[in-house]
Formats: structure tokens, C-alpha cells, sequence
């Protein structure tokens, strides 16, 4: 009785072995329906021991030699055959569709080959089978005369005389499940006739004319595969990683192109960033983007350019929204471009119901905006971007500051709260200990949106997400991705179009060195005296919640409780930052520190007043901020009765005495608060709700700033050193060059301005936040770099003085020399300034940056900012305090003191973005040998390689995958399995290699460890559910479900009836299962927090869910796949 091969009883492999090996047996003849090149390996073995027959062919006049013929019927896609089965006619197939099934069913054992995970068993199958076919031992054809679905297996013995052929026949492909896994049905025939009917079938499909010889086609698709025998060299696997990762920029190039004004005049590297920053705008599902290339590149006229391509692409109208004192500028770029734009301050509300439509809204600056997200301005814009579905374009040389919700704030300007962004913060989710640990944490936010990422501090985090957005190069990128060397004299270049030249100067810091004598009037700033008794300061102003009597507040009203609510609970935080700003006023100027003083005295008086005559405290926002928390503006800095400005007081000889006489200051406050009393932008409080500790504290303050003030002593111009050696060089050794002099504070700005006047310095300007049209005053002293010729010499300015407001969008260019006159603890900041005169074009071939030191070194300087940044913090009374009160660090001071060359040069490439970075990688590679382009969008997925490093500590696996929604996983791992990095940035610069480094035989447990990545990645990239966790019992799903199901529980009445509880039961389904949608959330915890009625929340809820409104469902489209490798590199330590 024939035997039955279900692989239950009997596996399908032992039957296929037996008749394989079966004495006698020369050769084997298989039909399937579909062929797994990986399941070959069940059977490898027994083919490689078959010594073959002669079989005649009607393809050939001579007998060939066959060892194992494979006849494949079911390779088609779905949709033809699906064709085939309801077509009416008998289409024979032609010599066109037998090609096209040729390349075809290559493109199909191709990407059969880059499924699954790779083993080192697969390895060696595959290239065994490579092998049998190049050696005839396996020839394969593919049946196209219809689709055939048998499946046989024929082993061929001619010298026996009583059988000469056995068969198998049933439902198992060649394929592991088919062999072993399936349950199947195949039966064994050994009856002779039975078998020579079978062998002829099979022989008449072999000879078919429409029966193919693919042998050659899987060889090939075999040996292109991660699986074939040839070295794949370290730098195709570093170069392929690029490729993917720049895939958004270079399809960015492809698609736009710019018009003919802008080819002209643009460089490649800004060009490449209008056509990157293009293909970001056009992403429905973006609706975004930034370019933040660092001061000095273009990212005006790259602006333009891109408000052209939408002009001419879509015939619509542009909104550019900037800071008051660039709008001149604005409008200067819109008249020499012709562009359809219109202009507005950000400080000016927008009227959104009346407003034109705009495709593309650019705002200028928009780190302004980065705090801003409960301001009004903020939401005004927001408003309008919501409105209008605009695309909004982001320029800004400083995308964040301390902190990433700075990137965040401005990201939601187009990003709704819970938009599913399609990728999650990974790492910040690896750190908790995994998503359930985040769904715990943060059970009302969705994973992959921007509310998520705003949780996390991780930079490999952001570095992911800016990825869809942000296009960031810096000045060493340019120098060197797109310069090129002058061989006369070795420095580098840009070129235009027109082949006119642009050099890179050389920014070289310098040391102004003041001296200084014991007991003058900057020693005496800096002694300790003048720091304890800063340490001191109490500062009540910025921590009334201290003083709050508790027992009175009761007695508030609805209104008055909402202010209390609203005081600043961080009173430590801005006592530190109000500290702080003492020692900076200090750095900056010894008169702008005593102007500090006084204000601060000033306003303590004011609220001393209040106290005395038991009236409202004002709390609005001049108040509440820090004296100076803001740079440039001075607040309320007219309020010590002299207009301290450009114009005040030029003719005379003093400087305003700072009073000592607390008298004179109550005098001021009593005028000042009845001044404010009557205005509508400042916020009172009744002072009876605050103990009487505050008016002492106050008085207590008052006295130590008098005798801050007292210390110093009258502040004497003539023997200010700094003023003193800045006037001698810019009447000295740089008495005909133009000059920019720059500080943090307008009141120093003010001050400088005065005395450089006052001793008769001519063609002298200044500029702070106050001034009516910074452009135009830019342009008398630039007046060649901002393309004015119509300025005459007498016009101009030689010297301007400024604060940071010239930091941002101006042109300065015809100037080579900036001073900084504060103390430059901030290299940032002065690295910004150095852009302001070292932009594309600038003439000169060194840029000078000059600032300011005590001749005898900084160390003192250095260690009583430490000493009083710890004080703070001890103040703070908080266990693990570290806030940082000063920005920068010592480091940068000393090395701008000793002159050190490169301390002004911009950060390097690890602060550009990476897909410019990864584009640049391909770019210059392919330019350099464009036989690239070529070979490496060939190599398939799976490649690996090997190179040597020179770390043991570098030995590991890189594995490159990318999930189903184009979300791009690269994974180090060390070669025991832990996780050196997942930072891209990180990982790629470790890939980085030549064409010189050799191919080294891999990792023993390679492909262990590019499986074990993968496996992480589908654990961390499965589709995330909240179900069972609702947060913590005061969180709105918590309390909105156990509301819910308490009414649930109640019976039926006459409007609550059956339907309604089944939607209701819906619907706790829904919220316990799925968050709620950010703006669901934000009602219903208002109406939970109103102990709103029970039965309008529950409709209200209902309602939602009809609409779609509730909860974040699961999307269709975003079904789980597997991931797929794109590559992987090894690294091996070489000794």
C-alpha cells in the first residue's frame, strides 16, 4: 500500500529522502507550484550525491546531463492570475510576455531573498545552490503556458529493471513549510505505469516552447544577494546607508527646479536647500519645514527662492512674518525678486477671519516664538496657519536654546498635538524600560506625536524627528562639502555661476587687555564685598507665594484666586536668574550694573509703597520678570526720571548720578505707581493677602543694593578702562575701518554711544531694540553689502554700536572688525556676531573679533561666577539642584583670553542635519567616481560587509532596517549583544571608511547580531496599545471611566435608554483601549474639574464618539509588517 506523507504521521522529508537516495537513483525530476531557495537546504546534501543521466530534450539535438530538474508553475502575481481565471479566451503567451515573466521572476527570487533574517545556515545553502546551478548539476525552468499548481517529485533509477522511476505526489511545495511544516497530503506511487504516465507529463512541460530556462536568472539574483560569495567592500555598505538616508533630499533635487534669477545667483549649497526644504514643504503629511543654517549663509535668499517656486508652481501669495526691525529688509528682497508677497511684523496681531489667503507662510526668526506657546502672538499665527492649511517655512539660526520644547513650540505651529507623525521617540521610550513603561508614564499622550517627543531630552530623539523637517548646515559643512581650493595661495572658495569668486576668510580672536589697580572702580565691582552681599539678596519680589497668608487668601474672590493661582511658583528659579543677571551687568558695564541697582531698588520701593498704604501690588508681567531677564530691553528703564538713550543728554559731561537716598526713591515709586495705576497692561493684587515679612524683606534689600551702589562709588567715564581702550583703537590702530561694537544691553550700548560722542568720535551709530528702522541705519554703515551705492561717503557710518538685535537677518559685511564689549562667557553668541560681517561675499581675508579682558586673567572672574552659581543653587533648598544660572562656560573664556585660533569657528558637522549630511556623503562620493551611482542602488537588501577598526572598543554590528512607515532604525551592537548606540549621526560617522579599507572576514555571530537588532525593532515598532492602563487615578481617562461606568451601572429611564447604554459601553470600551484626542482630552478635563453635571459629560462623550472625535483610533493602513534590512557593516578590531 502506497505510504502517505501528511507531516503528521510521516514528514514529506523522509519520503523525498528515501526515493533521493534510493540505491540506483542517477537523477531527479521536480514540479512545484513555488520554489523557497532558503528551503533548498532540506535536500542539498542528497543532490550534491547524485552522479546524473543522460536525458534527451527537444530544446537540444544532444543528450544533456541532468542531475535535478526543477520545474516551477505558480510564479505570477495575484492580479494575473487572477486574470487568467475569469478570461474567456485561451491567451498563449508571446515572446514579449515570456521576457517580461524572465524579468519578472527575477525581481521575485530577489526580493524572496530579502525576506526573513539572514543565518549563517542560509548563507551557506544559498551559496552551495549557486554553485549546483553554475555547475548543472540543478537546472530550473518556469512553465508560462498557463499557471500550474501540481506538485511532483520523480527520482530516476534506469538501471533497475523492475522500477525505474519513483514518485511523490501530492500538495507540498519545495519549500520548509511545504517539506515539514504544513499539514499536506502527498502520496507515494510505485507502480511502475503510474509512474512512467507521470514522468512523461512532466517530460512534455520541460520541452514546452513556453517553458523557460531561468538557471542563469537565480544565479545571478543569488549571487547579487547579501547570500553571494563576492566581497562586498566596507564603503558600498557605508555608501548604501547614505543613499536611503538622503532619499528625502535627493528626491527633493529631482523635483523642483528654481528659476532662472535664483540659478543665477544662488550657490549649489543653497540651491540643495531650497529644493530639500521644497520637498519637506510638500509632504501633506508634514505641511512643514526649517532651515537653520547658521549665520551667514543665505537663509533669506533661500526663502525667496522658495516663495518663487510656490508663486510659479501654485500662482499664490506668500506671507513673511518677521521681527519689526527686519521688515525693511523683507521688503528690499521682495522688490529685486518680484515676489507676490506680504510683510508683517510678529509683533502685530493678525486679523484671522479677514485675512487673504497664503499657500506658504515664512516666518523669519521663529526661535522668538520658541517659548511662546501660551502668548498671544503665538496663537494668533497659529491661528491663522490653522485657518488657512498653509505650509509654513521656518528660518532661524538657533533652532533651540537649553531646552528641545523650544523645537517643539515651533513645530506645532503646523503639527497638530496628537498628528501621528509616524515614527516615536524611541530612545527617550528605551530609557523608561519600553512602551508599556511610556503608556504608564504618559497615558494620555500618543506615541508617535509631538506631544511624545516633547517628553523626551534624548538628541538621537530629535535628531530622527528634525529629520522630516529641518534642513541645518554650518560654515565648516560648506568649506568642506561645496568649497574649492585656490592652489595660488590655499584657501577656499565658493563660485558663482558667473564664476566669481567667495572666500572664506579667517576668523582670528583678539584680546583687548585693560588694566586694572587695586581699589579702582572695576576692582571694586569684583571683590568679594560686592558678591556676599549679592548672595544675600533675598529677592521677595520673585517668590510672593513665600509670603502668602493663607488664611486671608480665603477670602479672595474668583478673580483674585485665579491671580494667586497664577504666581510663580519657581521663585527660586528667577531669584537665581535675577542674581545672575547682576554679575552679567557687571561684565558687560560698571554703569549699566549701578542702572540695574537702581531699578531693582526702585521697584522694590514700589511695592514698599503699596504695603505701607494697603494697596493693590502690581504682578503684571514688567513686574515679574527679572530686572534685564530680557537682553537688549532695559524694562521700564526710564522710570529713575532721566531718558538714558542715543538722545538723552549728549552735550553734557556727567553721566546721571545713581541715587543713594532711599527717600528720593519712595518719592520716584509714589509717582511711578500712581503712573501704573491708571495704565491697563499691568496686573494687581490686594496686598492684605501677604505677610508682613514681605515689606521687611523688601527694606532689607533696599539697604544692601544702596550699599552695592555705595561700593562702587559714582561711576567715572574717564577712568573706565574698557571705554578707554576701545576709544584709542578706534582712534588708533583701526581709525579708518568700519566697525561693529556690540553688547548684550542697551544700556551699555547707550552708554558707550555717550562717551565715544561726547569725545568728538564722528560717523558714530547705535542701534538697540528701541530703534525705529534698523535697516536703514544697517545701511549707512553697509551700505555696499545691502546694495545702496546712492549713500554717499559723508552719509555713512564708521562705527556702529549695537545689541544682539543685529544678530539677526542684517547685512554688515563691509565691516571686518567686530568688538565684543561684554565679557564673552557665551561663544555662541559671539560666533553669531562674527556672521553678521563673515558672510558669502565678505572681501576680507581675516575677520577680527576682538573683546574684552582684565589684563591680569580671568581666573578670578571665573571663580567667583562659580561661587555664586553654587550659592544659588544651595539657596534653592533643592536636593539635586544644578541649574545652570550663566550660559557658556569658562573654557571659551580663557581660550578667546590666550587668543586661541578656531575658538570662533562654527560647530562642526555634527550639528548639521542628516540628510544634508548623509546627501553630502553620496554627492561627493558619486562625483568623485560616478560609476557609484550606478553600483550601489543595485546592491540589494541584506548586504553586509566587514571593515577593521583601530578601537577594540568599536568591535560590534551595525544594522541598518527600516520599518513598515519609512522610519529609518540604525542599531550598534557590541558582539555580546548589548547596545552601543542607536544615535544615526553617531553610527554613520563610525561606518565612515574609503574605497581603500578592505573587506575582512565577519563577526562569527554577525548575522546573530543583525537578527537580534531586527528582533528589537519589531518589539519597539509593533502598533502600541493603552488598554488596561489609564494613568494614575487623577488623570482624565482615569476619572472619566470610573464616571462612565458608574453611570453605566445605573438602570434605563426614558432618556437613557438601551441604545444609549450600549454606546456608552462603546464607548468606555474606546477610552479604556485608545487615548483621547488632545482636544477631547482638553473638555472633558475642563468639564471634570467643573464637577460639570453627569449626564451632559456622558452625552458629550457620546457625541464625541459618533463624530470620531474621542479617541485615536487604529489606522487600517498602518497594519504591522516586518522590517526590512537594508544592511549591515561589522566592525573588527585589527590588531
Amino acid at each position: 500500500m502506497a505510504r502517505i506523507f501528511d507531516n503528521i504521521d510521516l514528514k514529506f522529508t523522509h519520503g523525498l529522502h528515501d526515493i533521493i537516495t534510493n540505491a540506483g537513483v542517477k537523477r531527479v525530476d521536480f514540479c512545484v507550484g513555488y520554489f523557497n531557495l532558503r528551503g533548498w537546504d532540506l535536500i542539498i546534501d542528497q543532490i550534491d550525491q547524485l552522479p546524473g543521466d543522460y536525458v534527451e530534450e527537444e530544446s537540444s539535438r544532444e543528450p544533456q546531463l541532468r542531475i535535478c530538474r526543477l520545474l516551477v508553475g505558480m510564479h505570477r502575481p495575484p492580479e494575473e492570475l487572477t486574470r487568467w481565471l475569469y478570461s474567456k479566451e485561451e491567451n498563449l503567451p508571446d515572446a514579449e510576455f515570456v521576457r517580461s515573466q524572465k524579468v519578472k521572476i527575477a525581481r521575485e527570487f530577489r526580493r524572496q531573498l530579502q525576506l526573513g533574517l539572514p543565518t549563517k545556515k542560509d548563507e551557506i545553502t544559498l551559496r552551495r545552490l549557486s554553485q549546483q546551478l553554475k555547475d548543472g548539476k540543478v537546472c530550473v525552468k518556469l512553465y508560462l503556458r498557463h499557471p500550474l499548481h501540481a506538485k511532483l517529485y520523480l527520482a530516476h533509477r534506469p538501471d533497475d529493471n523492475f522500477n525505474k522511476i519513483m514518485a511523490l505526489m501530492g500538495s507540498s511545495n519545495l519549500t520548509f513549510s511545504g517539506l515539514r511544516g504544513n499539514g499536506e497530503l502527498n502520496a507515494e506511487f510505485a507502480d511502475s505505469d503510474q509512474s512512467k504516465k507521470l514522468a512523461d507529463w512532466f517530460d512534455e512541460r520541460w520541452d514546452d516552447k513556453f517553458c523557460i530556462d531561468i538557471t542563469k536568472e537565480l544565479i545571478e539574483a543569488i549571487d547579487n544577494s547579501w547570500a553571494g560569495k563576492e566581497d562586498i567592500p566596507p564603503y558600498y555598505i557605508y555608501l548604501k546607508t547614505a543613499y536611503h538616508l538622503s532619499e528625502e533630499a535627493r528626491s527633493g533635487i529631482k523635483e523642483f527646479a528654481l528659476t532662472p534669477e535664483f540659478r543665477r545667483e544662488l550657490f549649489d549649497f543653497q540651491q540643495t536647500a531650497v529644493k530639500i526644504a521644497a520637498r519637506h514643504l510638500r509632504n501633506d503629511k508634514r505641511g512643514g519645514a526649517m532651515i537653520g543654517d547658521v549665520v551667514g549663509l543665505g537663509k533669506t535668499i533661500t526663502a525667496c527662492a522658495i516663495a518663487k517656486i510656490y508663486e510659479t508652481t501654485y500662482a499664490s501669495s506668500t506671507l513673511i512674518i518677521c521681527p519689526a526691525n527686519l521688515q525693511e529688509m523683507w521688503k528690499k528682497y521682495a522688490r529685486k525678486y518680484d515676489l507676490k508677497v506680504d510683510i508683517m511684523s510678529m509683533a502685530k496681531p493678525i486679523d484671522v477671519d479677514n485675512s487673504r489667503y497664503y499657500r506658504l507662510i515664512i516666518i523669519d526668526e521663529s526661535h522668538n516664538l520658541r517659548n511662546g506657546a501660551k502668548g498671544s502672538r503665538y496663537h494668533n499665527i497659529k491661528q491663522l496657519i490653522d485657518r488657512q492649511d498653509s505650509n509654513v517655512l521656518l528660518l532661524t539660526a538657533t533652532p533651540y536654546n537649553k531646552d528641545f520644547s523650544d523645537l517643539a513650540n515651533q513645530l506645532r505651529l503646523f503639527i497638530d498635538e496628537d498628528q501621528d507623525l509616524g515614527m516615536r521617540p524611541e530612545t527617550y521610550i528605551r530609557n523608561l524600560g519600553g512602551e508599556r513603561q511610556f503608556m504608564q508614564n504618559h497615558s494620555e499622550t500618543f506615541i508617535r506625536s509631538i506631544a511624545a517627543f516633547d517628553k523626551s531630552n534624548c538628541v538621537e530623539d530629535w535628531n530622527e524627528l528634525m529629520k522630516l523637517f529641518l534642513v541645518r548646515r554650518t560654515r565648516t559643512f560648506i568649506k568642506e562639502n561645496y568649497a574649492k581650493t585656490d592652489p595660488e595661495n590655499g584657501r577656499r572658495y565658493l563660485e558663482f555661476p558667473d564664476k566669481t569668486r567667495s572666500y572664506f576668510p579667517d576668523r582670528i580672536p583678539k584680546a583687548l587687555k585693560f588694566e586694572t589697580v587695586p581699589g579702582d572702580q572695576y576692582s571694586r565691582l569684583y571683590s568679594d564685598r560686592m558678591i556676599e552681599m549679592m548672595e544675600s539678596l533675598s529677592l521677595p519680589r520673585y517668590g510672593l507665594m513665600a509670603f502668602l497668608n493663607e488664611e486671608k487668601a480665603k477670602e479672595a474672590s474668583v478673580t483674585e484666586k485665579g491671580i494667586i493661582e497664577n504666581l510663580s511658583r519657581a521663585g527660586t528659579q528667577q531669584m537665581g536668574f535675577c542674581k545672575s543677571t547682576f554679575f552679567k551687568r557687571i561684565d558687560s558695564c560698571g554703569f549699566s550694573f549701578l542702572l540695574t541697582l537702581s531699578r531693582h531698588i526702585l521697584r522694590n520701593m514700589v511695592f514698599i509703597y503699596a504695603l505701607e498704604n494697603k494697596l493693590r501690588l502690581p504682578i503684571g508681567d514688567e513686574n515679574q520678570l527679572p530686572d534685564d531677564f530680557i537682553d537688549d530691553e532695559d524694562v521700564n528703564g526710564n522710570i529713575l526720571g532721566e531718558d538714558f538713550t542715543k538722545e538723552g543728554l549728549p552735550g553734557k559731561s556727567d553721566l546721571p548720578k545713581i541715587s543713594t537716598d532711599l527717600d528720593e526713591y519712595m518719592r520716584r515709586a509714589t509717582e511711578y505707581y500712581n503712573f501704573i495705576a491708571v495704565k491697563n497692561n499691568v496686573c494687581f493684587i490686594d496686598s492684605k493677602y501677604f505677610k508682613r515679612t514681605l515689606k521687611q524683606q523688601l527694606k532689607k534689600d533696599c539697604e544692601t543694593l544702596i550699599e552695592m551702589i555705595k561700593l562702587c562709588g559714582d561711576w567715572n567715564p574717564a577712568t573706565d578702562q574698557k571705554l578707554n581702550l576701545l576709544n584709542d583703537m578706534l582712534t588708533g590702530s583701526h581709525k579708518d575701518e568700519k566697525i561693529v561694537v556690540f553688547t548684550q544691553y542697551s544700556d551699555t550700548a547707550n552708554y558707550i554711544y555717550r562717551e565715544l560722542k561726547r569725545r568728538g568720535l564722528k560717523q558714530l551709530s547705535v542701534v538697540t531694540g528701541g530703534c525705529d528702522n534698523p535697516t536703514a541705519e544697517v545701511e549707512k554703515f553697509s551700505p555696499v553689502s545691502n546694495e545702496r551705492p546712492d549713500i554717499s561717503p559723508d552719509e555713512q557710518y564708521r562705527v556702529m554700536i549695537a545689541t544682539d538685535v543685529l544678530s539677526e537677518g542684517q547685512n554688515l559685511q563691509d565691516s571686518h572688525i567686530i568688538v565684543n564689549f561684554d565679557l564673552p562667557w557665551a561663544i555662541i553668541r559671539l560666533i553669531q556676531r562674527a556672521g553678521r560681517v563673515d558672510r558669502i561675499g565678505q572681501k576680507e581675508d581675516q575677520i577680527y573679533c576682538y573683546s574684552f579682558f582684565p589684563a591680569d586673567g580671568v581666573e578670578k572672574i571665573i571663580s567667583l561666577r562659580e561661587r555664586l552659581n553654587n550659592r544659588i543653587n544651595q539657596n534653592a533648598n533643592i536636593i539635586g539642584s544644578d541649574e545652570i544660572f550663566f550660559e557658556g562656560n569658562e573654557q571659551n573664556l580663557r581660550d578667546m583670553f590666550n587668543e586661541k585660533a578656531g575658538t570662533l569657528d562654527d560647530d562642526d558637522d555634527g550639528d548639521v542635519d542628516l540628510s544634508s549630511q548623509a546627501f553630502q556623503i553620496w554627492k561627493n562620493a558619486t562625483d568623485a567616481n560616478p560609476k557609484l551611482k550606478e553600483i550601489i542602488p543595485q546592491l540589494q537588501n541584506m548586504v553586509y560587509s566587514t571593515k577593521a577598526v583601530e578601537d577594540a572598543g568599536n568591535t560590534g554590528v551595525i544594522t541598518y532596517a527600516r520599518t513598515y512607515n519609512d522610519f529609518d532604525v540604525l542599531t550598534w551592537l557590541a558582539p555580546d549583544g548589548t547596545v552601543m548606540s542607536h544615535s544615526q549621526k553617531k553610527i554613520l560617522q563610525a561606518m565612515q571608511c574609503s574605497l581603500a579599507d578592505p573587506w575582512i572576514e565577519p563577526l562569527a555571530n554577525h548575522h546573530e547580531l543583525v537578527c537580534q537588532a531586527v528582533e528589537q525593532v519589531e518589539r519597539e515598532t509593533a502598533d502600541p496599545t493603552t488598554a488596561g492602563i489609564l494613568g494614575n487615578r487623577f488623570s482624565t481617562r482615569y476619572r472619566l471611566v470610573e464616571l462612565l461606568d458608574h453611570y453605566y451601572k445605573q438602570d434605563t429611564n426614558i432618556f437613557f435608554g438601551e441604545e444609549d447604554k450600549e454606546d456608552l459601553k462603546l464607548a468606555i470600551d474606546d477610552i479604556y483601549n485608545y487615548p483621547l484626542l488632545d482636544s477631547a482630552k482638553l473638555t472633558i478635563g475642563q468639564m471634570l474639574r467643573r464637577n460639570q453635571n453627569n449626564d451632559e459629560i456622558v452625552q458629550y462623550v457620546l457625541d464625541l464618539r459618533k463624530s470620531g472625535a474621542l479617541c485615536r483610533l487604529p489606522v487600517e493602513e498602518n497594519t504591522y509588517r516586518d522590517p526590512v534590512i537594508v544592511c549591515s557593516l561589522g566592525m573588527q578590531y585589527n590588531k
